[in-house]
C-alpha cells in the first residue's frame, strides 16, 4: 500500500511592499512522502515571493509535465513556472519552452552550488530562466516553521523576506545565479 501525501494547512498573510501586494492566502500543501519540510517549505515561499490570486501549487514533484508552483493565465497558458531544488536540466529547458518566465530556487548549499555549475552554460541560451539559490542556513530554519497548522506572516521590503510564525522569525537571503534577458 502506497504512503500517502501528509496535509499541511498555511494561513498566510503577505506584505510585498515592492509590488504592493498586501494579501492574507489560505493554502493547502501535499507534502509528497519523499518531501521533506525543507522542501515544502521553499515551495510556500517561493508562492510568497510570486503570490497572486491565480498562483497555485503543480505535482512538479510527481509529475514532470507541471511545475512546483505555477501562474497560468485565463486560457490556460503558462505565464510563470517555478521550481524548487535541483530539478533535471532538460525538464528546466522544456519548462523554458512552454512558459513564459520560469524561476528554480536552489538550495542544499555545496549540492546546489556543484548543480548549478554543472549545468550554467546550458542555462545561458534559457533568456527566460531565472535561477536563484538560497542558502542552506535559511532554508534549515525555514524547515523549524513547518506545522500541520501553520499561521505564517511574510514580509517582503527593499529586497529583503522575512517568514515569522508570530514566535521564530526567518530572514531569506536571495543570491541570483542567472537572471532573465529582460
Amino acid at each position: 500500500m502506497a504512503i500517502k501525501a501528509t496535509i499541511f494547512k498555511a494561513n498566510l498573510q503577505i506584505a510585498d511592499m515592492e509590488r504592493h501586494y498586501y494579501h492574507d492566502h489560505t493554502l493547502t500543501l501535499a507534502r509528497h512522502p519523499s518531501e521533506t519540510d525543507e522542501r515544502m517549505m521553499v515551495r510556500l515561499l517561493a508562492f510568497a515571493l510570486h503570490a497572486d490570486e491565480y498562483l497555485d501549487f503543480g505535482q512538479g514533484m510527481t509529475d514532470e509535465s507541471e511545475a512546483d508552483v505555477w501562474l497560468k493565465d485565463l486560457t490556460g497558458a503558462i505565464e510563470l513556472w517555478i521550481d524548487v531544488g535541483i530539478p533535471d536540466e532538460k525538464l528546466i529547458r522544456k519548462a523554458c519552452g512552454r512558459a513564459k518566465r520560469v524561476i528554480v530556487y536552489t538550495y542544499g548549499g555545496r549540492t546546489a552550488d556543484m548543480w548549478y555549475a554543472q549545468n550554467s552554460k546550458q542555462f545561458e541560451r534559457l533568456d527566460n530562466l531565472r535561477v536563484v539559490n538560497l542558502p542552506q542556513e535559511n532554508t534549515r530554519a525555514l524547515a523549524n516553521l513547518a506545522h500541520r497548522s501553520m499561521q505564517l506572516q511574510c514580509t517582503i521590503q527593499d529586497d529583503q523576506v522575512w517568514l515569522s510564525n508570530g514566535d521564530e522569525s526567518v530572514q531569506v537571503e536571495r543570491i541570483i545565479l542567472k537572471d532573465t534577458a529582460n
